[in-house]
């Protein structure tokens, strides 16, 4: 493992289809149906889910599937509370893509409704089309006893901004080495810049969303600027170097509130990479309890030594488990 590489643990669940209760009218068939999709992904692979799930069975019309968990610790795009409605989603590794879906929002369309998410998380054991939804999002579009639904989602670009932009410097960062948290976007980001005495320096977003600047970029406060996927531009000043600390802007990303995109010609650096330098490893601890969000810690960065402790998220609490479903490498 490459020095300052994030790394993610979680523990590999059982799928999570509760148990069905036989009905006049379809209830036999529904549990055929299921055993069937079960029986063929074993052959197929895990690729195949999405595809085989019933509509009829799972009660929905979409090409994609849901299910649900809850999340203790910190997500995969490293946010340090949860949305203040509680709908948000974890995306399969390939829609995660190394973070690069972080802070978007979802449409998803199920059995009885539509719900909008957000994307703060990765879900190890999906496959592509797969989405795991928190409870609160799930409950929107089907019982929580269901455990698993046909849906579609698609992304939703420009949605109403909760607040702000709001950024933090991550634990263990200093003149040396420097990793910034942006949250209340909207759309996913493209770049973070920050600037210096030598122009913007670009920096490099890391798998669990932070931005980092493997050398450093001076002691602060720093000015900052971001752009998203829909082409949106902001500028913020004034941040400092206090690690650990979520500094809000008073700058909203796009309608609403206070933006500001100055001109500026000044030439641009590219770091990269996003892992700092030195060999110096900690672990950091992420137990809480269920729905707990808990700071993320960082290590130490000093000449000679300048390699923060990455933090680990916790392990995701499955849910609507199946004490008799067999074992799947993945879904």
């Amino acid at each position: 493992m490459l020095p300052g590489q994030h790394r993610h643990r979680r523990q590999r669940s059982r799928p999570r289809f509760s148990p069905l209760r036989l009905g006049a009218g379809g209830g036999l068939l529904a549990v055929i149906a299921i055993a069937v999709a079960v029986g063929i992904e074993q052959v197929a692979g895990g690729q195949a889910c999405a595809a085989l799930v019933s509509a009829g069975a799972a009660g929905g019309t979409g090409g994609q599937i849901a299910t649900h968990y809850v999340l203790q610790g910190l997500p995969n795009c490293s946010y340090p509370s949860p949305p203040a409605d509680g709908l948000y989603a974890a995306l399969p590794p390939a829609e995660y893509a190394s973070a690069a879906a972080c802070g978007g929002y979802l449409e998803v369309t199920g059995p009885h409704g539509s719900v909008r998410v957000k994307v703060i998380d990765q879900c190890p054991d999906c496959a592509t089309g797969h989405i795991d939804l928190s409870e609160t999002a799930f409950a929107a579009l089907a019982p929580l006893s269901a455990g698993l639904i046909s849906v579609s989602y698609a992304s939703v670009a420009d949605p109403p901004l909760p607040g702000p932009v709001s950024l933090e410097v991550k634990q263990g960062s200093s003149q040396y080495w420097l990793a910034l948290l942006a949250d209340n976007a909207g759309n996913p980001l493209t770049a973070v810049q920050v600037r210096t005495s030598s122009g913007w320096l670009s920096l490099a977003r890391a798998s669990y969303n932070y931005w980092i600047a493997s050398s450093g970029a001076g002691t602060g406060p720093f000015t900052v600027r971001l752009t998203d996927t829909e082409g949106h531009q902001v500028t913020v000043s004034g941040i400092t170097l206090s690690p650990g600390t979520v500094q809000s802007t008073g700058t909203w990303m796009y309608g609403g509130g206070t933006t500001t995109t100055p001109s500026d010609s000044a030439p641009s650096l590219v770091a990269t990479s996003a892992a700092p330098a030195g060999s110096a490893r900690g672990q950091a601890a992420t137990a809480a309890a269920s729905a707990t969000w808990s700071a993320a810690p960082g290590g130490p960065a000093a000449p000679g030594s300048r390699s923060p402790m990455p933090a680990l998220p916790a392990t995701r609490a499955k849910t609507t488990v199946s004490p008799t479903a067999p074992a799947r490498s993945s879904c």
